[in-house]
């Protein structure tokens, strides 16, 4: 018992000294410890700035780079020498066959989007006002599957395409006449995620 209360003051006493030594009376001492705090402080402050302004400039960098980027595709597909800047493919009367000119063109846009897996493309179907609503949906219909599944064929990737159907709906020539009906009798490439 004798040794239990021993080894408790010694305890205490050397708990008792270390704080007197750690918690001096010094002014100057506590000034100089509250001035190293405040540096460090200081100086973890202008790190967190500069990490911002950092991390500020990589996103500005990254937003200039997209805007290039899309500028640089934008010019790609609308070279008139190019066979990409041909979006629109004409049919026939009541046919979803596309004509050997086209394949090719078709075949320079899958070469496209295989080399841009990050590009998307919507293939739209249209038809002419002849016919019933469902019918010039469903015809329609095949043409964009006709062109979507030439892309396919040619090297783009399933994720690339997405293929919808307007049918008679988004005419982008009126009138009653073979003129006007062929022009509306397309399929549309439109081009995103660039």
């Amino acid at each position: 018992m004798k040794y239990l209360k021993t080894l408790v003051l010694i305890t205490l006493f050397a708990s008792f000294a270390t704080g007197m030594v750690g918690c001096s009376s010094d002014p100057e001492v506590r000034d100089d410890e509250q001035a190293q705090m405040e540096a460090e402080a200081a100086a973890r402050a202008e790190a967190e700035r500069l990490a911002r302004e950092r991390q500020q400039a990589m996103s500005d960098a990254a937003t200039v780079g997209s805007a290039a980027y899309a500028k640089k595709i934008e010019a790609m597909l609308s070279d008139p020498s190019s066979p990409l800047s041909n979006h629109v493919f004409y049919f026939p009367y009541d046919s979803a066959e596309v004509s050997s000119g086209d394949r090719e063109i078709i075949g320079a846009h899958a070469e496209f989007l295989a080399s841009h897996p990050e590009i998307m493309v919507t293939v739209e179907g249209h038809a002419d006002e002849r016919g019933t609503r469902e019918y010039n949906l469903a015809l329609g219909e095949r043409r964009a599957m006709a062109v979507e599944m030439l892309l396919k064929v040619q090297g783009a990737a399933d994720k690339q395409l997405q293929m919808v159907s307007f049918g008679e709906e988004r005419p982008v020539a009126l009138g009653n006449d073979e003129q006007a009906w062929s022009l509306n009798r397309r399929v549309e490439l439109i081009y995103s995620g660039y």
